[in-house]
């Protein structure tokens, strides 16, 4: 073998472990920025922890369909992406304007059949399309949802429970 060879194969060695170095970085990091899963008490209420980000989340559903959810105790009525729309069948309502952070949005209001967190489920909920969330999958938890359980923050904890 000559040299030429030996520091071909010895670049290569090197760029494989940095590729699955760095590869194992991205996996770590990735698992270790989502969100804590909702935890149910015995007594059917959801103990969420705040994220880094300072947000409380929780995966629940719209219609049976996946979804993160951001809980925002200031936002009037559920807001969902356009595609998360789409995709848990919220069709028709009626046109609106939507005043957010972030200026005035477009979008629809539509009724969905059910709306989930856990085992917390309400039925027959408006809810705001034209959301731009970080995913396809990202909405808002509004007040329309929440004003239907008792709320209570304890530092980094949320208790969401059936009154």
């Amino acid at each position: 073998m000559n040299a030429r060879s030996t520091l071909w194969r010895t670049q290569l060695a090197m760029a494989l472990f940095w590729l699955a170095a760095l590869g194992a970085l991205y996996l770590a990091m990735d698992r270790w920025l989502q969100p804590a899963a909702v935890t149910v008490q015995a007594d059917g209420s959801l103990q969420l922890s705040r994220h880094r980000d300072g947000h409380f989340y929780a995966d629940g559903s719209i219609n049976g369909q996946p979804v993160r959810f951001l809980v925002d105790t200031g936002a009037t009525a559920i807001a969902v992406t356009d595609a998360l729309a789409e995709a848990a069948g919220l069709q028709g309502g009626r046109e609106a304007t939507f005043s957010t952070a972030n200026g005035e949005r477009p979008g629809r209001l539509v009724r969905a059949d059910t709306v989930s967190v856990g085992p917390l489920t309400v039925r027959r909920l408006t809810v705001g399309t034209g959301y731009t969330g970080d995913t396809p999958q990202s909405a808002l938890l509004g007040q329309n949802f929440l004003k239907q359980f008792e709320v209570r923050m304890a530092g980094d904890v949320m208790v969401i429970r059936s009154p």
